[in-house]
This record gives C-alpha cells, structure tokens and sequence, in this order.
C-alpha cells in the first residue's frame, strides 16, 4: 500500500540547502560556499585554502544520509564536506569548489564510498584539480559485508565505518602528516573495518510516497544506506539474534572482509539509520560487547553509538566492527571539533557564507592561449586533422552504436557520442589553441563534458584530464610520439581507477589497452611513429571486435545475458576504435602529403 509521508519541509527541492542553513547557524565553526543550489559544500569556517599548512579531509555524497557528512567537519575530522541532492552523488563542480575552497600546498584527501556515481564524480574532480595544481589522493571505502563477493566491478558498498575512517585521517592530517601518509592511514582504516545493516521499514524521500514493502512482522538484512532491497528478507527477530547473526556476518572467516581473528583488539560501532530511538540503539549495543568477547574472542576497546550514517526516516540500525591497534585508538582518541562526533563547540561565529572560489588556471591564461591560432604550425595541422577524422568517424558510426548498444545498454551510446563529437568540431573551429598539444586535450575535455553527460561523458572527461596533465608535464615545445604513448597510458589507468573497469570487461578499455600494448612495442623496436600508430590502431580494432566474446562486468551490459551480448561488440569499445583508427589513418595521409 502506497500513501503520501509527512514531512516537515518546504520544498522538497530545498531540502539539502535548508538543511545547509540550519547547520551553520547551529555550529558557528561551520561555513557553506555561496553557490546554491548547484554548489552544496560545508566548510571549516577557521580554514582558507590559501594559507592552510595541513592536509584537507574532505568527503562528501548523497544527502539523506544526516548527520554525514557534513555533520562530520571540524577540526581534527574533515575539513569539507560535499552535499549531493538526496541520495545523488554531488556534482564534479561542486567537488571542485570544495577543494579549492579549503586546500594548500599540503594538499586534499578525499575520502569516497564505494558507489559508482560517487567514485566517477569525485575521480574526475580529482583529476580536474590536479590538472590546476593542487595535489589530490582519493582512497575509496567499501566496508559493507553483507554480500557475497560480487561479479563485475561494483565492489562492496561504502557504509557507515566510512565515519571511522574520517575520524582516523582527520587526526592524522590535524597531526601535520603528509598527505601521502594521511591517505595510507586512512586507506589502512577502510581494510579494518565493515559493517552490516538490518532495517524495519522503507524509507520515504522528501516529497514522495511511500511503500512498506516489508510488510508487518518482517525485516531487511544487509542493506544500504539509499532504501534499496537488503540480502534477504526475515522474520522479525529479537535484537539478541539480530545482532548475533550480523556480529557473525561481518565476521565470517570464509569472506574475508575484515582481518580479525580471537584475541584482536576491535572497536565497536551502533549506527541509527534515522527513525531508531536511541534506546533500541544502547540494547543492541550492551548486546554486541558481550557477544564479540564471549562468542568470538575479541577485547572491545571502543564502543560508539548513536546515528552516524542515516538513511533518512529508516527505522534499523547497523554494526561496524574494526580492528583496532594502538595507532588506530590513538586517531579515535584525539580531540576533534566535529560537532557529530559529538562533541561541544565554541568561539565566535563568523559569517555563515563565503564566496565560491573560482578555478585560478583560466583566469591566467591569455586570450590568445585558449583560441584558435590564425596561422597553425606543423604540429597543430597534424592534430587539427587527427581530431577531425576522429569525430566525423563517431558521427558516421551514430546508427550503428545506438543499433548495438540497443541489445547490449540503453540504445543511445550513438547519439551520446554524436553529441560530444559534433561539440568537438564545432569547439575547434574557435576554441582550441592547436599548437599547444596539452591545451588543446584539456579543451577536448571541456567540449565533451558540456555535451555529451552520462557516464560516457565523464569518462571521456577523466580521459582527457588525465592525458593532459601527462601532457603538460612536459616543457617542450613539440611532443613526441613516445610522450604521445604516456598520455595514453595516464588516460587509460584514470579511466580504470576511476570507472573500474580492466581489460576483459567489454568496455572502450578492450580498444584501447591493446593498442597502448601495440604502441609501446613497435616504438620500443624504434618503429616510425606513425606506423606504430597505425598498427596499434588496427590492435585497437580487433580488441573492440573481440568483446563479443565477453560477459560484460561494467555498465548496463553487465545486467544482459550473454547469449544476447556475443551478437553485438560492445558500443563504447567499437567507438573507441574508430575514432583512434581514424586518427591514425589521418596523421598518415598528412605525413605522406607533406
């Protein structure tokens, strides 16, 4: 039975920035970046970028999930917090504000949960601010047990001891690490840590109805945090077996999730997922402690409980269990002034907002930089020519992609990537500055990330970023073909960090990892260049060919069987290809005619 909630909101398009409001003027150490609605950023009010001599913390995600993140800045835990709409991943210029906003010479950590969406925006954002010269690490959180291993890239989901991990970077950078040694302290807290969660009811998004699709007497075990389906649907239990069964879940020596084993040392976290009273909480707490030292030999050093990580109005709870050493305890332990922690908070409130930074690099560049040349030299004819083949091949391959994509996805990777190659070409005619290589990929970038969207989109986006910063790294004037291959390969290795994907997983990387293969070894024999691009362009062609004979394990192909998939190849690696072979056969007729 479906009926409308009740809320105590406005409108339920204002929710998060509302609730932004509320927040900063509850904690006076708290700030939020001017840029409603599209930029939702909670800031340390003490912290300015430009002068900040420590790393930066920052998380961020969907909102929904209060009192994270933003609940969780202050000093000695994050130093930003980016809000998405309700349960949404936050946009990349969203992110990119924020790490402008608070990060110095130390540079910025940003602490992800293991969600597609989150990991796309946060690894392009990533990329776009190291390309205007900020140092960024990213370390991806996945503590969710309640799932057997899974196919395919998704990974486990990022839950509530991602708070934990928070904690322990914070002190970390509040100590004055280095951002290389904030990052390993935190990514070593993601690998102690996991958790499981165990719901009562659905949960009901702002301005939405509702369904108990549970049922009277009946719970979800092994849920996330955005009022998905759990594992498994049961009878409701007491909360001593409730709790056993999750304690035993998590700890469950056949997977493997965490490295605990009889007489570790471990901390204890109770989550409420939003409508728990906190005295369900401290029984499923005084519950837990016994259990893991009597039944699983383990010396709890840590208890924390209260609503950390929300699901919005969901009634439940969930556990988290980490390994603790005395380096871990010791980043628990420290002072902190993150007003969820909880703690209390002091001194004088400043202003409630402060400007969006904007981003530095444009505004120092010259006009003439970021504008067609009136007269190309040999290099920029060259990549005038290679870019044009390239996306008049993607244009002239519309119908086939959509054709093929309409029995492996969602029937429009054609028309996605007509409109980023049309974008291209157009972009081209005013805006690339030609014979700067490095630029000229950074537009690239931009033309794709205005037209295409989707996941297409920001692929090819953290593929350019990535190629352009390799590219930029160079001093000279020309760039070779060997300085051409590592681009390349920074472009492809930003793709799979960030998407996920490897070869064999019929993706655009089944194009382009063989290719980069074939590139390598004929420059490495001291082949001509251009005759190793052709080469691995036809490598490129075969691989794209050969995902036919693939199960999908990224993107909506991962969902279709494979008797239907070994009919087509798959669009995204088709496109790849031909866009490369164009580029190649290119650059070839131009070397041979001049």
């Amino acid at each position: 039975m479906a009926f409308q909630a009740k809320k105590l909101i406005n409108d339920p398009n204002d929710v998060v920035t509302e609730f932004i409001e509320g927040l900063v003027e509850t904690y006076p150490g708290l700030q939020y970046l001017d840029g409603f609605p599209q930029v939702k950023v909670v800031l340390r009010a003490d912290v300015s970028g430009a002068t900040y001599n420590k790393v930066a913390v920052i998380s961020g995600g969907g909102s929904g999930h209060e009192p994270a993140h933003a609940g969780f800045v202050g000093e000695g835990m994050l130093t930003a917090a980016i809000c998405g709409d309700v349960f949404a991943s936050p946009s990349v210029d969203s992110i990119l504000a924020g790490i402008r906003a608070v990060t110095g010479p130390m540079g910025a950590l940003l602490i992800v949960k293991n969600y597609t969406g989150d990991r796309l925006n946060f690894g392009l954002a990533a990329e776009e601010a190291k390309s205007e010269g900020y140092k960024v690490e990213i370390v991806i959180v996945g503590d969710d047990c309640a799932l057997p291993p899974p196919r395919g890239i998704a990974g486990r989901r990022g839950l509530a001891g991602t708070i934990l991990v928070h904690k322990v970077a914070g002190a970390a950078a509040a100590a004055g690490l280095s951002l290389a040694d904030v990052a390993a302290e935190a990514r070593h807290a993601s690998e102690m840590v996991g958790t499981m969660g165990v719901a009562l009811t659905v949960c009901t998004l702002p301005g939405q109805v509702t369904s108990d699709r549970l049922g009277p007497g009946k719970m979800e075990l092994g849920l996330g945090i955005h009022g998905e389906p759990g594992a498994a649907v049961a009878d409701l239990q007491p909360v001593d077996v409730v709790v056993s069964h999750v304690l035993k879940q998590i700890l469950l020596p056949e997977t493997n999730y965490v490295p605990i084993t009889r007489g570790n040392r471990v901390v204890l976290l109770i989550n409420g997922l939003g409508a728990t009273p906190a005295m369900e909480l401290m029984i499923a707490a005084g519950k837990a402690v016994p259990r893991l030292q009597l039944e699983h030999g383990l010396a709890v050093d840590r208890v924390y409980t209260g609503s950390f990580m929300t699901s919005l109005d969901m009634a439940g709870f969930s556990i988290s269990v980490m390994k603790a050493d005395q380096s871990i305890l010791q980043r628990l332990d420290a002072a902190t002034k993150a007003p969820h922690w909880p703690v209390g908070v002091d001194g004088n409130r400043p202003a409630a907002k402060i400007p969006v930074p904007m981003p530095p690099c444009r505004s120092t560049k010259s006009d003439e930089s970021l504008s067609r040349p009136q007269l190309l030299n040999e290099q920029g004819c060259i990549l005038e020519v290679a870019i044009e083949a390239a996306a008049n091949s993607v244009i002239n391959l519309k119908d086939w992609l959509n054709e093929w994509d309409s029995k492996a996805g969602d029937g429009d990777c054609g028309s996605t990537m007509f409109r980023g190659a049309t974008a291209i070409l157009e972009d081209m005619k005013k805006f690339y500055p030609l014979n700067d290589p490095a630029e000229t990929v950074n537009e690239i970038g931009s033309s794709i990330r205005r037209a295409m969207g989707g996941t297409s989109g920001i692929i090819y986006d953290i593929f350019c970023k990535a190629a352009y910063a390799q590219l930029k790294a160079n001093t000279k004037t020309v760039v070779t073909a060997k300085q051409w291959k590592d681009a390349l390969e920074a472009s492809i290795a930003a793709v799979s960090k960030y998407g996920g994907a490897s070869a064999g997983y019929r993706t655009m990387l089944d194009a382009l990892i063989p290719a980069l293969t074939v590139l390598q070894e004929r420059l490495d024999a001291e082949d001509d260049p251009v005759t190793a691009f052709v080469l691995s362009s036809e490598a490129a062609l075969d691989g794209a060919e050969s995902t036919k004979h693939m199960q999908a394990q990224a993107g909506r192909s991962s969902y279709i069987s494979g008797e239907i998939l070994a009919s087509v190849p798959d669009p995204g690696a088709m496109a790849a290809a031909s866009w490369y072979r164009a580029a190649a056969l290119a650059v070839k007729d131009k070397c041979m005619a001049s």
